[in-house]
């Protein structure tokens, strides 16, 4: 089980930031990344995700490690990123692919313009064998993700300008 000792408590008289994790399958990656940002940022920010070509359900082995972190059951689904770029849903601050095949597709058009990055991991997913080889990439998934969160949640953001915080939020995942 995954520890999440890096809890990073928040002012809540602050702002809180909407972020949009994208990847073509919207089944593991960007759903972990989603209940990451959520349970890790203490209300800094509010996890989203989607795919370009949604898989209708969340793998198993995502579902199980995201209620571990205790994100709530309810709130995982396998979603199409089009729901998000319609005028009433939630207004991004930031998106972030996850996966290779999403960074190369014509994305919505967001409403605000949010800061952009791609931080490309391996589809655990995709990894053939038995089910402890499976949760073993489902786990080192989740641990690069847990650190390029944490990196996140510590950035400066209210301080940085809008090209400062688009390199910063890149080079997260680039170092």
């Amino acid at each position: 089980m995954q520890s999440f000792e890096g809890f990073i408590p928040y002012n809540l008289d602050m702002k809180s930031y909407n972020i949009l994790f994208l990847c073509t399958g919207n089944s593991a990656r960007s759903i972990l990344a989603e209940a990451l940002v959520t349970t890790l940022s203490g209300g800094k920010f509010i996890g989203y995700s989607a795919g370009s070509n949604p898989a209708g359900r969340v793998n198993p082995f995502a579902s199980e490690l995201t209620i571990e972190m205790g994100y709530p059951k309810e709130k995982l689904r396998s979603k199409n990123w089009d729901e998000y770029s319609l005028p009433d849903s939630p207004q991004m601050d930031f998106i972030i692919t996850v996966c290779d095949n999403a960074a190369n597709e014509a994305c919505p058009i967001w409403l605000g313009h949010p800061s952009t990055a791609h931080w490309g991991f391996p589809d655990p997913a995709g990894v053939e064998g038995t089910d402890l080889i499976k949760r073993e990439a489902f786990q080192k998934t989740l641990l690069g993700l847990t650190k390029n969160i944490e990196a996140l949640i510590k950035l400066p953001i209210d301080q940085l300008d809008l090209l400062s915080l688009k390199k910063a939020i890149q080079d997260i995942h680039d170092k």
